[in-house]
């Protein structure tokens, strides 16, 4: 029988899964200051974790891998994953620990957020696990900064065929190195921390140069680049539209991406694809509510690519 992560639309996430409380607030308050928020909300979030949900949200199959605690937290962050679809069986509980939690401030007025962070256990792939069992037989693997050195460790023991490699570098991540991976997806900001200040260009051509088989750099509101190892690149504008909160965003681009690639879209449309889902992501004050549907992405890609046909 085959199994489900050997699927062309199904992926394995590994990395981050949190329990994220969401203060909307006019500015972020000063010392001392009491501020009346506007909204507060609970929800699941996390790099790794998030990306899983948008991927499930637009249509694929995502099974996370990753690590929390034996707390009400951990209850929280299995829940989410579970109502949008998301296997948990790979995830792994341990005992005395808790799960990671976060408090994030969004700022209305400059749509920005502040996140302050507490640490839950760090990914693991314990041999012979559901865990192993999924990696080895996936087509596809996304790790985040905290899901790459397992994973990759996991991978240097593996014999025979190995999944491809997607890593989402949003955060630091000691000792990192592009090379094997199939799917590089930082931001600017983490290209210019690895390969020193540079135009953009030359810091893509830095990352395939290190052994990267596709670089995709995100910046925001200026859009996204990729270049791949065989020398094709391009550059795809921002999708504009309402925002209320940017968190999450960078996880939802690297869950769409992944989707848009496993329908096998042009390079362009790919990025053209998880810039949509990133930025209509952006409505919700959380990470995951806003995240849209594939239907909706794909109805707002092909408008933009008649714009894109009418204005040549």
């Amino acid at each position: 029988m085959q199994h489900a992560a050997d699927k062309a639309d199904t992926a394995v996430f590994i990395g981050v899964a949190a329990d994220d409380v969401i203060a909307l607030v006019p500015r972020f308050p000063l010392p001392d200051e009491r501020l009346l928020a506007e909204e507060i909300v609970r929800a699941g979030g996390g790099p790794a974790a998030t990306a899983a949900v948008a991927f499930s949200r637009l249509g694929g199959q995502a099974h996370f891998v990753g690590a929390i605690g034996d707390d009400t937290a951990g209850e929280a962050i299995l829940d989410g994953l579970r109502s949008e679809g998301v296997d948990v069986s790979g995830v792994v509980r341990v005992p005395g620990e808790r799960s990671m939690r976060c408090v994030v401030l969004v700022d209305r007025g400059r749509a920005t957020r502040a996140i302050c962070a507490l640490p839950g256990p760090a990914p693991r792939i314990p041999e012979n696990s559901v865990a192993a069992g999924l990696i080895r037989g996936a087509a596809w693997v996304h790790a985040d900064h905290s899901g790459w050195q397992p994973v990759r460790e996991f991978l240097a023991r593996k014999r025979g065929a190995t999944p491809r490699l997607s890593v989402d570098l949003g955060n630091p991540a000691p000792g990192f190195t592009a090379k094997g991976i199939d799917l590089f997806v930082p931001p600017q900001k983490q290209l210019l921390a690895l390969y020193g200040e540079k135009p953009l260009p030359d810091l893509l051509r830095a990352a395939v140069a290190d052994g990267a088989r596709c670089v995709v750099a995100t910046a925001g509101s200026e859009g996204s680049w990729a270049l791949t190892a065989e020398g094709v690149s391009c550059h795809v504008p921002a999708y504009r539209t309402e925002i209320l909160s940017t968190l999450g965003a960078g996880d939802v681009f690297h869950g769409a991406l992944l989707a848009a690639v496993t329908r096998d879209l042009p390079l362009a449309q790919c990025l053209a694809y998880a810039n949509i889902a990133a930025a209509l992501s952006c409505r919700g004050l959380d990470g995951r509510s806003a995240i849209p549907r594939h239907e909706e992405v794909q109805t707002k890609l092909r408008l933009l690519l008649a714009e894109q046909e009418t204005g040549r």
